[in-house]
């Protein structure tokens, strides 16, 4: 997994300005829209994404790995310049989403929640996967969302 230097260097720097109160770990459910700095700084950046993604989950051509990951499914009907597209957006959404996790487990008590943030953000990426989209489960089988 690789996150970007800036990114660690902004949920490092707005984490200074976050809530003081934090949850014990364990003692809650996740907030998956709880509102801390690192956490909206990095859905924004995903926000920010989602419409160049769109057009591609549409095609069937990516999907939502078991992960929580988005996974290049089938590129057979792309050309060069579209394949490079896809993988350069996967290559920048994969990390966000896993810097999203790391900063709500952050703000759920530290790195001993992530683990449950992990798990409660990527039922939300599946509830929020429209009807068609091409979803994986854990053995590695591409179904269509129903």
């Amino acid at each position: 997994m690789q996150i970007r230097p800036l990114h660690l260097l902004l949920l490092a720097l707005l984490s200074l300005f976050s809530w003081p109160a934090r949850a014990a770990p364990g003692s809650e459910a996740i907030n998956l829209d709880i509102g801390t700095p690192p956490v909206i700084v990095v859905k924004h950046s995903l926000a920010q994404r989602t419409s160049r993604l769109v057009r591609f989950y549409d095609a069937g051509v990516i999907g939502l790995g078991h992960d929580g990951m988005i996974k290049l499914r089938d590129a057979s009907r792309l050309n060069l310049a579209q394949r490079q597209i896809a993988e350069k957006l996967i290559d920048n959404e994969n990390p966000d989403r896993n810097s999203l996790i790391y900063a709500l487990a952050e703000a759920h008590g530290g790195q001993s929640t992530e683990p449950a943030a992990r798990q409660a953000q990527i039922r939300r990426w599946h509830e929020q996967f429209r009807s068609g989209w091409w979803v994986e489960d854990a053995q590695g089988n591409w179904s269509r969302k129903p």
